[in-house]
């Protein structure tokens, strides 16, 4: 029976059989979930919804998988929005190498040039706040318009000279090793630290966000604090150029409330939004906010 129907189907001129899929469109669009950013390193990428593209760079030691309730959002109102996973962490590729914010900024560089991204929005949360206003000093904003700070661990994370802002010598030198002795206690510990409150977030959330964490190259876990240790982006702030938003929790007890005042001052075209309800994690205990005032600006 089926050589008859394929008979017909060919003396018709169909070509094909009737069941096959040759000429179905690709349920995927075509997007792809992993960026070769150098030989044998690929990054994993989250790519949902159509229209003017947000990027979105995670903290440390989180994934773009920190985001999925902006990408929940975003995507359906009108947005592209794609998450970036740097190398060592989440479902990125973890090689030994280079740990440092120039890999980082490379590495974006070539996902935006391979997507073909242009006009975009960056955001950055925590440590990847730093990793986006060190891609736009070095790359002078090439693919983007418009620059979003979420908790930025930036200008700098460390106090300095003139800067009596953020963690101390001795607490950065203990953090380091926590990340080398006792890993999993560390991180199992970020849960109340996130929030503006104890119970800020709820168990599932803490277990979810500890969850993503584990996830990274201990390695990379170590490199990377490392280098933001080492960090200092006051002197490139003027160089930025694109309209900024800086969103910021009143009571962030990870990077100093402080930091928004001091990165707005630098930055000439920039406003910061104040979480006051928020610590560490706005980007949950505050959702709907960050949410709204995110497209508000992408806009």
């Amino acid at each position: 029976m089926k050589k008859l129907i394929l008979a017909i189907c060919i003396a018709i001129g169909l070509g094909q059989p009737v069941w096959s899929q040759g000429n179905r469109m690709p349920a995927s669009l075509q997007r792809q979930e992993y960026i070769e950013v150098e030989k044998n390193v690929r990054l994993h990428v989250t790519d949902l919804g159509e229209g003017r593209p947000i990027v979105l760079v995670h903290g440390w030691p989180l994934s773009d998988a920190m985001y999925e309730y902006q990408y929940q959002y975003l995507s359906r109102k009108g947005f592209r929005v794609i998450g970036i996973t740097l190398r060592g962490f989440g479902k990125s590729d973890k090689p030994y190498g280079k740990y440092d914010f120039d890999v980082f900024s490379d590495d974006i560089k070539v996902v935006l040039e391979k997507l073909k991204v242009q006009d975009a929005v960056l955001g950055g949360f925590s440590m990847g706040g730093a990793v986006v206003i060190h891609y736009l000093i070095k790359y002078n904003s090439a693919h983007v318009s418009k620059l979003a700070l979420f908790a930025a661990a930036a200008p700098s994370w460390k106090q300095r000279e003139g800067f009596p802002y953020g963690i101390s010598d001795a607490d950065a030198a203990g953090l380091i090793k926590q990340t080398m002795t006792s890993r999993q206690d560390l991180i199992a510990g970020f849960g109340s630290a996130f929030p503006a409150k104890a119970d800020g977030l709820t168990k599932n959330e803490e277990k979810w966000l500890e969850s993503i964490n584990l996830e990274a190259s201990p390695y990379a876990t170590t490199e990377s604090i490392i280098a933001l240790r080492d960090l200092d982006l006051r002197p490139g702030l003027s160089k930025i150029k694109v309209p900024t938003a800086i969103f910021h929790g009143t009571q962030d007890k990870l990077c100093d409330f402080a930091f928004a005042g001091i990165l707005q001052k630098g930055i000439k075209d920039s406003y910061i939004v104040r979480f006051e309800k928020s610590g560490h994690s706005l980007f949950l205990e505050e959702r709907d906010k960050f949410n709204e005032e995110l497209e508000k600006f992408a806009r």
